[in-house]
């Protein structure tokens, strides 16, 4: 039996929407379907309210509302997946942002001993469950906000995005987004920063972030300008 809580959710304006699909690959829990021509949810327990979709709607018939729905169900969602592309054994699941992959190290020729690289992280914390809106730090910066995964991915984050910014990291799809969009539209109203720049990753459920950063500004009142950088899961520059 489902339960009903107030909670982000998609909604499709059938007036708009043309049924392109271009918004069912980018769901990647498998929410939304073409049916009758028009883009529909298939559920509601598999929409996770992230918005990854948003960006991928060409008509603009697509919005994140607050509202009264069946809770958000992770297991659900696994088991539709394996009903719909039954997994291979070694493939803990079908979602494509948390797929195995492997990739073979580029060897890079060094004529001598590579320098030694300076951090230039100039702020702590940086997770922003645990970041005070009041922070010194955020004052009138130019903020990074970057998923987990994305240091990891660029090698030259530290020199290409970190440099020059006040950091702070998160993960839509495992953190208590509407968590995060609070504390993070609490950190823009407080600190009013020059920017705010999205560092995430190519998979779909990442762009959850750029959707809590654009909400963030919006319910801030601020005029904050807002750079979007994909990063591809190979480590390369995709935006």
């Amino acid at each position: 039996m489902t339960t009903k809580v107030i909670r982000k959710i998609v909604k499709i304006d059938e007036e708009k929407c043309n049924g392109c699909g271009e918004c069912v690959p980018a769901c990647v829990e498998g929410a939304l379907k073409i049916i009758d021509g028009k883009a529909r949810l298939v559920s509601e327990i598999y929409c996770d309210g992230l918005g990854a979709c948003l960006g991928k709607c060409p008509q603009d018939a697509i919005i994140i509302e607050e509202r009264k729905a069946d809770e958000f169900d992770g297991a659900a969602v696994e088991q539709f997946h394996h009903a719909k592309h039954p997994a291979k054994q070694d493939e803990p699941c079908a979602c494509p942002g948390s797929a195995l992959r492997g990739f073979d190290r580029e060897e890079v020729a060094q004529a001598e001993p590579a320098p030694v690289l300076k951090s230039t992280l100039a702020n702590w914390p940086v997770q922003l469950r645990l970041v005070p809106p009041s922070a010194p730090f955020l004052k009138g910066a130019d903020i990074l906000l970057a998923a987990d995964c994305a240091p990891f991915a660029y090698a030259g984050f530290h020199q290409d995005f970190l440099k020059d910014h006040a950091l702070i990291i998160a993960c839509p799809k495992l953190d208590n987004f509407d968590a995060h969009l609070a504390k993070l539209t609490d950190i823009l109203k407080a600190a009013a920063p020059k920017s705010l720049t999205v560092l995430h990753m190519e998979v779909p459920c990442c762009f959850g972030l750029v959707h809590m950063a654009k909400e963030a500004i919006q319910a801030s009142d601020k005029n904050i300008p807002l750079r979007d950088i994909t990063i591809g899961v190979r480590g390369e520059r995709k935006s």
